[in-house]
């Protein structure tokens, strides 16, 4: 089973614009614990890859361990970490995985 960690920031704004919904959101994110290979592949840094999860109009970026989420199987994936960084709606989709992007590129995970 993988471990989904929420940012404080991604956790501050999703409560902040969703309310009641945040639950929903939240179950959504912890479902990729037993489905680890789950979202679409929007772009990779390095060993990193950036994933995205749909709600509605609005996307959640995770980023993976891009090898062991591409050629293990799920049951080998226990040691899998899935960090929740940022959401865009539709209209700026491009320009926050931009911005993921030059993070990673710049200050690597931990500048999340």
């Amino acid at each position: 089973m993988a471990k989904v960690i929420v940012t404080r920031s991604l956790e501050e704004e999703i409560d902040g614009k969703f309310k009641q919904d945040s639950l929903e959101i939240y179950d959504l994110m912890f479902t990729l614990k037993e489905n680890p290979k789950k979202g679409k592949d929007v772009g990779a840094i390095g060993a990193t890859a950036i994933k995205e999860l749909k709600y509605n109009t609005f996307r959640f970026y995770f980023l993976v361990d891009r090898f062991k989420i591409k050629f293990l199987r799920v049951e080998e994936l226990k040691d899998l970490i899935i960090k929740f960084v940022r959401m865009s709606g539709k209209n700026d989709q491009q320009k926050v995985i931009n911005e993921i992007k030059h993070v990673l590129r710049t200050l690597g995970e931990a500048g999340f």
